[in-house]
């Protein structure tokens, strides 16, 4: 994980984006563990408690979700909580999910011309997805960072399609990692 990199000024550029340019409301407040982050595709929530870089994670990857949400509403189903073990089938379908998340996600930081960062997403993605994977595998959470590697493969930055938010339910009775 980068210390170099300002994430507390990339989340203001990136959360008034979030808010001003897409109408996307975003509310830090306390969500129960072990999520850090909620959304509804009109709202995202991140977890008070949370760094600087993982608040900027949060902002863009949940962004990315209400993206999918608000132009592919079948992708609703795909964030839901799914009960481990999950089935090999439908384990490659979240994982399209969690990729494509992370392509608008980029794809927005590049918009708000924070260009400097791929790396780091790419890797921050892949963490979160080896996570996920383990956790619907076998049901069991470990320390999330045991699963950060380096130099993953980059993420490929998708623009963001026009899109209205739409207000569906919080994820909390779901799982946002």
């Amino acid at each position: 994980m980068n210390e170099e990199i300002p994430f507390a000024g990339y989340c203001s550029r990136v959360q008034a984006v979030i808010e001003d340019v897409y109408g996307i409301r975003v509310v830090t407040r306390d969500i129960p563990d072990p999520l850090t982050g909620d959304l509804d595709g009109a709202e995202i929530h991140i977890d008070y408690a949370v760094t600087p870089e993982q608040r900027l994670f949060l902002l863009a990857h949940l962004f990315g979700h209400t993206v999918q949400w608000n132009v592919q509403p079948e992708t609703f189903e795909l964030g839901q909580l799914h009960q481990p073990p999950v089935d090999e089938a439908l384990m490659g379908a979240i994982l399209n999910y969690e990729r494509q998340a992370a392509s608008f996600a980029l794809g927005m930081l590049h918009q708000v011309n924070i260009l400097d960062i791929d790396g780091w997403l790419s890797d921050y993605t892949q963490c979160d997805m080896a996570y996920l994977q383990h956790y619907y595998r076998t049901g069991e959470t470990r320390e999330f960072t045991s699963f950060w590697r380096d130099h993953a493969k980059l993420v490929e930055p998708l623009p963001i399609p026009p899109f209205v938010a739409s207000k569906r339910v919080m994820r909390g009775d779901g799982l946002v990692i």
